[in-house]
Order: structure tokens, then C-alpha cells, then sequence
């Protein structure tokens, strides 16, 4: 069996909270961009679009380090926040946005997949019985859209479990606060002797991703169960 240390738990503890933060505060902003690409005429859209899966194409570190040029000290925005004395890099913060912005467009296309999907002939009916867009949203678009929310928390979720190269930019590898699961496992990869606590932790990586899919799928599975009685 393996044993890990104290930093190795903290690392487990802080990858699962920067996970579940990252897809907890991305969520309603994913819906929102969403819906804007699915039912809206918004000028510009392939841009807006190409905008939001600009993250998947980019290499991590660059989208790490454009993170960093942002919210650096002489960044327009880490200059604004320290005036208030805020402090993202270099805190866990930090590795929460880095997976936000890289599994972001996961999360759109997902919910976007599920929105396309939906009859449209059932929004037409809402707004012909006198429903305003925001009661079709939330009666109609928002329930239908329940498998693909699920579906795409999930792979953000499991995305930002493994997210690397931009959280090491912008947030280090500072074991006890910044450190998260794969930051840990480059770690013990530089070191002599590491390899065997590196497996271990690849194995643990591999558990929870998997554990995280499989749930995902029985959760939609049920969901969509439910709607179809």
C-alpha cells in the first residue's frame, strides 16, 4: 500500500475544492453563454463563439500566462484588485479561475448540445400562450436542459481535476496552498526516487476522474428517467 503524506492529502483535498469551485461558480455563466448561442441573434456571434472555445485550442501555459499578464501586479485588473486588497496569483484562487477559463468551453459545449436538441415547437407554444422569454427560459429551457448541465459539470469537473499548465503559471506549486494533484505529481517526476508516489498519485487521479464519469452517468441516466414518465 502506499503511503501518503500529509502535503499528498492536502494536495487531494485542494484539487477536489478547486474542482468543485471552479464548475460551481462557471455554471450559470456557461448556461448564459449558452443560450446566447443557441436562441439569441447576438452580432458577432462566430466570435463570441471562437472567443469561448479560444481555451481548448491555446496550449494551458499560454492561456496561464495571458492569465498572469491580467492579473499580474502591473495587470489592469490584478492593479484594480490590489487596490482593494485582493490577491489572486499565486493562491488557490488563482487555481480555480485557471481551471474556469480552461474547462469553460467543455461546460458551453455541452449545455449548447443539449439546448440544440430541445423541440423547438415547445418555445413557440410557451410564447403563443403569452410567456415572456423569461418564464420560457425558466419552465421550458432550463428543465430540458438538465442532462446537459449535468453533463457538462461533470467533464469540467474532471477537467479541472487534471488541469496543469495554467495553474502552475498563475497559481505555482506551492505545496499546502497552491498545490494540486497533477502539480504534486510533476514533483515527485523531478525528484530521484519520486516515481513510486508519482504512480500512486496518477492512480488516485485516475480513481476520482473515473468515479466522477461514472456517477455523471448514472446521474443522467436517472435524470432522464424522470423525464420521460
Amino acid at each position: 500500500m502506499f503511503e501518503f503524506t500529509p502535503t499528498d492529502w492536502q494536495a487531494m483535498e485542494l484539487s477536489a475544492r478547486v474542482a468543485f469551485t471552479a464548475t460551481l461558480l462557471s455554471l450559470p455563466f456557461g448556461f448564459a453563454a449558452a443560450y446566447l448561442l443557441v436562441f439569441s441573434r447576438l452580432p458577432g456571434k462566430a466570435l463570441f463563439d471562437g472567443l469561448i472555445n479560444l481555451p481548448l485550442v491555446l496550449p494551458p501555459v499560454v492561456v496561464g500566462y495571458l492569465l498572469l499578464l491580467l492579473l499580474g501586479r502591473n495587470g489592469w485588473l490584478g492593479g484594480l484588485l490590489a487596490e482593494f486588497g485582493i490577491q489572486i496569483i499565486f493562491t488557490w484562487k488563482a487555481a480555480v479561475l485557471a481551471s474556469m477559463v480552461v474547462g469553460f468551453p467543455l461546460l458551453v459545449r455541452s449545455i449548447r448540445i443539449g439546448m440544440e436538441g430541445i423541440d423547438r415547437q415547445l418555445i413557440q407554444a410557451s410564447r403563443t400562450l403569452g410567456a415572456r422569454w423569461y418564464d420560457t427560459l425558466f419552465s421550458v429551457i432550463l428543465p430540458l436542459s438538465g442532462r446537459s448541465l449535468l453533463a457538462g459539470a461533470s467533464l469540467m469537473f474532471a477537467r479541472s481535476l487534471g488541469e496543469f499548465g495554467a495553474t502552475i503559471i498563475i497559481a505555482g506549486n506551492i505545496p499546502g496552498v497552491t498545490q494540486t494533484i497533477p502539480l504534486a505529481i510533476y514533483d515527485y517526476t523531478s525528484t530521484p526516487g519520486g516515481d513510486r508516489m508519482a504512480l500512486a498519485l496518477c492512480a488516485v487521479s485516475v480513481g476520482l476522474a473515473l468515479a466522477v464519469l461514472i456517477f455523471n452517468e448514472g446521474l443522467v441516466k436517472r435524470f432522464g428517467r424522470e423525464q420521460s414518465r
